[in-house]
């Protein structure tokens, strides 16, 4: 059975409006056999008169102003896609799904948000925050169009997310004000041994960063005294203002607390070379998208801004 074309249904409301297969030709451009062909094909398809011939005049039938009513209505739909389409190509309307790990979307991310809703206001943007192995997950399913994360693709993940450098943070150790290095500007790498400490969650990109860096520094995360692990960054804050405990993170974070001298951040010396070092771990906020899905251009735009 062959199915009922748009340009069949253009012919039809052609011929329903000037009730003549000649000058419905003329005003859609093609042969007037043509037109007499796809109303015919119509007629035969369905078993139906659409239009009775009355000597040289035309008259439209019942059916044929069923079909009429039905046709515009299809064809109103179509023409509202394609403009749809069309508004979305050139970013006056869509959606972009954006996937964050915590510190990102807290301290870094809605500036770039605000910037790009203050050029394209008619684009949703739907932004979840999650730490970096859920959003990484999330990437890789298909639920975000684009993520930013602040620790490492699983090695699972690896071959099917596209991974590029966006910006840059600096880890800090930071104590509170009742904490014994509060006074002081620095102290020494074997230090880091001594005090209580507070950690974040193992899927945190926070702690996989601060990992790295005790790593690098020549520290054994085990000899570590850890006494709380939290899964939010505003939690440790709280906890380390207000306690003995210290902790590895952003700097983006502790801004305001640094300027109020709630907290602290201390340096930390390396004196076992030639000459005494400060320890400095900077970590890359990576951009990651799944390498084989369509990316719309809302998200290549979003990007440029990025």
């Amino acid at each position: 059975m062959a199915r009922m074309t748009l340009d069949q249904l253009d012919i039809f409301l052609a011929v329903a409006e000037h009730l003549h297969f000649t000058r419905a030709a003329e005003a859609l451009y093609i042969t007037q056999p043509a037109v007499s062909a796809a109303i015919a094909s119509l007629e035969t398809e369905y078993g139906v008169k659409l239009f009775h011939r009355v000597g040289r005049h035309i008259e439209i039938t019942e059916t044929g102003r069923l079909l009429e009513r039905e046709a515009r209505q299809i064809l109103d739909r179509v023409t509202l896609t394609e403009r749809g389409l069309r508004e979305l190509n050139n970013l006056q309307r869509g959606e972009l799904k954006l996937g964050s790990s915590l510190t990102i979307g807290n301290y870094w991310l809605p500036e770039k948000i605000s910037d790009f809703q203050s050029q394209y206001p008619a684009i949703v943007i739907n932004c979840t925050l999650a730490n970096t192995e859920e959003i990484c997950i999330g990437t890789a399913n298909g639920r975000f169009d684009i993520a930013l994360i602040e620790g490492e693709v699983k090695k699972d993940l690896e071959n099917c997310l596209e991974r590029d450098i966006i910006g840059s943070d600096r880890l800090v150790i930071i104590v509170g004000r009742s904490h014994p290095w509060y006074e002081r500007e620095s102290i020494e790498l074997p230090e880091l041994m001594e005090t209580d400490w507070v950690m974040r969650e193992s899927g945190s990109g926070t702690q996989q960063r601060f990992e790295e860096a005790l790593s690098n520094w020549g520290i054994d995360l085990d000899r570590l005294k850890v006494t709380l692990v939290l899964n939010t960054g505003e939690m440790v804050k709280a906890i380390v203002e207000n306690s003995h405990s210290a902790a590895g993170i952003s700097e983006l974070m502790v801004k305001k607390e640094l300027e109020l001298g709630t907290l602290r951040s201390i340096r930390v010396v390396d004196r076992s070379g030639d000459s005494p070092r400060t320890l400095e771990f900077i970590r890359p906020f990576l951009k990651i998208k799944h390498n084989q899905r369509f990316q719309t251009r809302i998200c290549q735009v979003f990007e440029q801004m990025l």
